[in-house]
């Protein structure tokens, strides 16, 4: 099989193909390092490539193969792991300069279960620093660009590892979500990307953001393929406290039937997307219609006060969480005459102007005479947006949304606006705040040929039934 063939295979039939003896694990790395080296100088999806660690990782499934036995359903899968994922003996970033040069000493929950499963990582992708962006330009390392036009972002903070999947650099890639980072970018990036059901995915090892909205999650070229991956990852994990009991929540590959199904339109974050997202969530609506399912508009006031809420929780979380990255126990460290002076120091060279943005503006909502009018007022919005949520979803079986009120923006178009940025979230930010289940799956392309993301979202331990509507719309989309 020759190279063009084998990246035109999902992430299933590599799997298929290596378990059955058709091609090599060995020849599927050989393809994607190849691609890699013809285009990864430009769009910069990864910040620590290991090749040679990936083909001895590819040998060994392959002598699994020879041997009779079964490598597992990831067998010989090239996969990409966002830099705030550790990996034992594989430097970790979180794209700053404060965690540069460090190398983890363990490895996440979602890694080990990778790599049981057969799956080859390839590197470590690109991502805004701390996961803190929707574009992947606050990385201290450089902006990662948009394979399908690279004076354009990739969306973010999973922006390297939507950018590795569109490229052909991996069949599969990891991200996380905190308020959008996996489907944002999976939307600009015309690539399906999955937030799963909060506690559905071991959290063990992500380097945390803001720990009651951060989730693990893929990123693939097809929804099939993207469930594959999430029945590997999901699952109980002990040593991860908000790890739910549970097992895979995948469904039935075959099932994209949503004859009698209703589906919610919700219009105020309908009404927030341009012209052409706009018409593409009509289409996505209409196809709906076409396989048999009722699609009505559905208001949900609640959804206006969320990316607030968001912009509040979120910060007030990193400010704590982000307060152990002080000089003293591992990462950048910044000789100063007393450790007070020595924190300061660190912290100043070492955290960007996006991360310093949002630690103020946590630590301000979280002090003493701001702590109710704001933090807790916030988490009050959270709970009146679960509300809302739960009575659209009694009436409708899921909901779709735009993914990304825009397709892809310049890169430096939004770095002097920070408000403007962050309204890239506020379609994806409502799903992070109750806990729910939400994809993003390519429907179609603006007039200047960049992808457009419809968002599938369903209530809490839903995914199943979030992943047969995801199927239905990507069978409509534009090729």
């Amino acid at each position: 099989m020759n190279s063009e063939a084998i990246l035109d295979l999902g992430a299933v039939d590599i799997a298929r193909a290596v378990r059955e003896g058709a091609v090599r694990a060995e020849e599927v790395l050989e393809a994607y390092e190849a691609q890699v080296a013809v285009e990864e100088p430009e769009v910069h999806a990864f910040l620590h490539l290991d090749f040679d660690a990936a083909r001895r990782r590819a040998a060994a499934v392959d002598a699994a193969v020879r041997a009779g036995h079964d490598p597992g359903p990831l067998a010989g899968v090239p996969i990409a792991i966002k830099d705030n994922i550790v990996q034992e003996g594989v430097p970790t970033t979180a794209g700053s300069r404060i965690l540069e040069g460090w190398v983890s000493p363990y490895s996440a929950t979602v890694v080990d279960r990778v790599l049981a499963a057969g799956g080859v990582i390839v590197g470590k992708t690109n991502l805004d620093e701390f996961a803190m962006g929707s574009s992947t330009e606050n990385s201290a390392f450089g902006p990662t660009r948009n394979p399908h036009d690279l004076d354009r972002v990739p969306g973010g903070s999973s922006g390297g590892s939507a950018a590795a999947v569109a490229a052909r650099f991996s069949a599969l890639a990891l991200g996380s979500d905190t308020g959008g980072s996996i489907r944002q970018p999976a939307s600009l990036c015309g690539v399906v990307g999955v937030k799963p059901t909060y506690g559905a995915i071991s959290r063990y090892g992500l380097i945390a953001f803001a720990s009651s909205l951060d989730q693990i999650g893929p990123f693939a070229a097809t929804v099939d393929d993207a469930a594959a991956l999430l029945a590997v990852l999901s699952g109980h994990d002990p040593r991860d406290a908000t790890s739910a009991p549970r097992g895979p929540i995948v469904s039935d590959p075959s099932d994209r039937d949503v004859a009698g199904w209703t589906v919610g339109v919700v219009t105020e974050l309908a009404e927030t997307a341009d012209p052409a997202v706009a018409a593409a969530l009509e289409a996505a609506a209409r196809h709906l219609e076409r396989l048999g399912a009722s699609v009505v508009s559905v208001s949900i006031p609640e959804v206006a006060a969320a990316l607030a809420a968001y912009y509040v929780v979120a910060p007030a979380e990193a400010s704590s969480n982000l307060a152990r990255f002080d000089g003293v126990r591992y990462g950048l460290r910044v000789e100063a005459l007393t450790t007070d002076e020595m924190m300061v120091a660190t912290r100043s060279a070492g955290f960007g102007d996006e991360v310093k943005r949002r630690i103020m503006l946590g630590t301000y909502a979280l002090s003493a005479g701001y702590r109710d009018a704001l933090y807790v007022q916030a988490q009050r919005v959270r709970t009146w947006l679960a509300a809302g949520l739960a009575r659209a979803f009694a009436d409708v079986d899921v909901l779709i949304t735009p993914t990304s009120p825009t397709t892809a923006f310049r890169l430096g178009e939004r770095v002097a606006d920070p408000v403007a940025m962050y309204r890239s979230d506020v379609c994806t930010v409502p799903s992070n705040l109750v806990g729910g289940p939400a994809v993003s799956v390519p429907f179609g392309y603006d007039a200047d040929r960049l992808p457009i993301g419809i968002q599938v979202m369903a209530p809490a331990w839903e995914d199943a039934r979030m992943l047969v509507a995801a199927r239905a719309l990507e069978a409509g989309a534009e090729r």
